[in-house]
């Protein structure tokens, strides 16, 4: 048990780094998962993939937990209307992602959950994000959180929608779109951390909902793995998180950019050698 709990953390560290740094999580666990093998069977592999986000959800929580808390004592009834505004927001820029990830999930896992996939992706956007600050909106930068629009939501949700292909990343996807829509980094990073509340915590239940759905049930072992697993997500991601707002403020995406084109190419030598 000693030898499963100590992938495990290695796994959740890998996790909590990577859910929110635009470099693709489902890379970072391919390669991983190649290496490090948990003893555990496929369908409760398949669910920990998933669930063991909802501890670097609870990181954002814990962080952002007065910003995104309507019923603070100390906000104004101006600032409290405003957190629910944001609420709403995060609402609506999560339902592309939803509506396509509800229908075209599991098709695109089934076809496209691959080395090449994840290469040429890992690739691609590392690209993007090099020439990310030429492509940038010319408009004013939006600064707060509070300040983006109903229609940029929207939009910065469009483009959450491409995280369904694996290797795409997540944040990756929302913080290109938000950059484009104006959003200054911090704010485009920040309101990527709230998208992710929702959206993970829905694939999380979808995900368990399936595991009981199948049948499948859950080991004692499985289960300290999986509660384990995510208490070091969360507290990695606190690091994580607070770390990439610190960087963002004065850096550009650029050094993400790099490390994607170079993590893509051994994932394709990988792939050619094996």
């Amino acid at each position: 048990m000693l030898i499963e709990l100590l992938k495990t953390l290695l796994i959740g560290i890998v996790q909590g780094i990577t859910e929110w740094l635009p470099v693709s999580s489902t890379g970072h666990m391919i390669l991983l998962d190649e290496l490090i093998k948990l003893n555990v069977s496929d369908a409760f592999m398949e669910l920990f993939r998933v669930v063991i986000q909802l501890g670097s959800i609870l990181a954002v929580l814990v962080l952002y937990f007065h910003k995104l808390n309507p019923f603070a004592p100390s906000k104004t009834q101006i600032e409290k209307k405003d957190t629910w505004t944001l609420w709403f927001k995060v609402v609506v820029a999560v339902i592309p992602s939803a509506v396509i990830g509800l229908l075209l999930d599991d098709w695109f896992d089934a076809h496209f959950y691959n080395y090449i996939t994840v290469a040429i992706t890992l690739v691609a956007y590392g690209v993007i994000f090099l020439f990310l600050d030429r492509l940038g909106s010319q408009k004013k930068l939006v600064e707060r959180t509070q300040d983006i629009s109903w229609r940029t939501a929207f939009l910065v949700g469009c483009f959450q929608v491409l995280s369904i292909i694996p290797g795409t990343s997540r944040s990756g996807s929302t913080i290109i779109g938000a950059l484009l829509m104006g959003l200054s980094r911090p704010v485009a990073a920040e309101f990527s951390f709230f998208m992710a509340i929702p959206t993970m915590l829905g694939a999380s239940g979808l995900k368990a909902v399936k595991f009981l759905l199948d049948g499948a049930a859950m080991t004692g072992a499985e289960g300290v793995i999986l509660l384990f697993g995510c208490a070091v997500a969360f507290i990695v991601s606190l690091l994580s998180i607070r770390a990439l707002m610190n960087y963002v403020r004065n850096h550009s995406f650029k050094a993400f950019g790099v490390y994607r084109i170079v993590l893509g190419v051994i994932v394709l030598m990988w792939y050619l050698l094996h």
